[in-house]
């Protein structure tokens, strides 16, 4: 989705003697909380998905995507257009611009035309090569050899979001039992709206509203999803699991309308009503960036009628996602436990409900009518 305004012009940095200060300089702007990614493509490799795999690995993701696509290729740019446009990265710097082919380069250049960034190339030759400079005649750009001038570009203006807090390494390895995933696996089965469906906002009739996280909890989710998984829907499946107690049936009835960015509103659908019906639920701020992401990756990728979340076929996806970053819902004493130690037990809380009903006395079952 192009921006609303024009891209700045790509700024290219000629470091003519190769100067160790110039990568130093623009190494040490990297900071992608404040917006700022610097990106030294990996050695060895001159494929265009490579530097996509870079450029997540640059964002702090794993570089390959779990989950299935159409055709069984990943759509790695779509992942990075879609993250840079939902995080708050403005200005992105790439090292070693002379050795990119045009394809590449090109590649860059319509990254920079889809989120807006400010895209700095440092070229570490006197003069542009060939392949860089056939694809610069598609864009407004300015060269530069002072390190000054180049260092106000890596830089720029710093981004007001305060950055996620990094967790200690003695919790960051430990489980987040959180309830709100307890519905995750549930034997209900909503089905999408087919015709448009405007609903109210939710109303907890049939079951509590989950908790919501409290704002240590909710950065530390944040920042688990985040490193768990480049994959845009499954992140923001995840997010929205956790403020909705939503199950995965229900999950997968999202489309990209039935999110509301200027309202903050969510929309799942069940029309059946085996919980509450068609409802728009409020998007906390904490998951707003993962909606946004699930939101772009999905127009790019599959368009307005596909999954704006997990598609039916996610679900193990899903739940290794979840696992992945460490979260869980609350677990069977030891002596209940049908699973190995260690392994997630995600349908406890169906198992207990089945358990309750199969103990109802025969006597309370009310008869049917012939």
């Amino acid at each position: 989705m192009p921006p609303a305004t024009r891209p700045p012009s790509v700024t290219v940095v000629i470091d003519r003697d190769d100067d160790v200060i110039h990568t130093h300089t623009a190494l040490a702007a990297h900071h992608p909380p404040s917006g700022r990614v610097t990106l030294h493509p990996g050695p060895g490799t001159s494929s265009e998905t490579g530097l996509a795999h870079d450029l997540l690995a640059a964002l702090n993701k794993p570089p390959l995507l779990t989950g299935r696509f159409p055709g069984g290729r990943q759509p790695a740019w779509a992942a990075v257009t879609a993250w840079m446009t939902a995080l708050p990265v403005t200005r992105l710097t790439v090292l070693r611009a002379h050795r990119l082919t045009t394809h590449r380069t090109m590649r860059l250049l319509e990254l920079r035309a889809l989120t807006g960034i400010h895209l700095t190339l440092v070229c570490h030759r006197p003069r542009l090569p060939a392949a860089l400079y056939r694809a610069l005649q598609t864009a407004d750009y300015s060269l530069t050899t002072d390190l000054d001038a180049a260092r106000r570009h890596y830089y720029g203006m710093p981004i007001a979001e305060p950055p996620l807090a990094d967790e200690s390494a003695g919790t960051a390895g430990r489980w987040l039992t959180l309830p709100a995933l307890e519905r995750l696996i549930s034997y209900d089965s909503p089905r999408p709206c087919i015709d448009p469906c405007a609903p109210p906002s939710i109303i907890w009739r049939h079951r509590p509203p989950p908790v919501p996280l409290t704002a240590h909890t909710a950065q530390k989710v944040a920042r688990r999803l985040h490193a768990a998984t480049a994959h845009p829907r499954l992140a923001a499946a995840v997010a929205v699991a956790l403020f909705t107690g939503a199950s995965f049936q229900q999950l997968a009835t999202a489309r990209p309308r039935d999110y509301d960015t200027a309202a903050a509103t969510l929309a799942l659908h069940d029309r059946a009503r085996y919980t509450d019906g068609c409802a728009a639920h409020p998007v906390p701020p904490w998951a707003g960036v993962f909606l946004r992401a699930a939101a772009c990756f999905t127009r790019l990728v599959s368009g307005e009628d596909q999954e704006l979340l997990a598609a039916p076929d996610d679900r193990a996806h899903l739940l290794r996602v979840a696992e992945t970053a460490k979260l869980r819902p609350p677990q069977p004493p030891a002596a209940r436990r049908e699973g190995p130690v260690g392994r997630v037990e995600w349908d406890w809380r169906e198992r207990q409900e089945a358990e309750r009903y199969e103990a109802v006395p025969i006597s309370r079952v009310r008869p049917s009518r012939r």
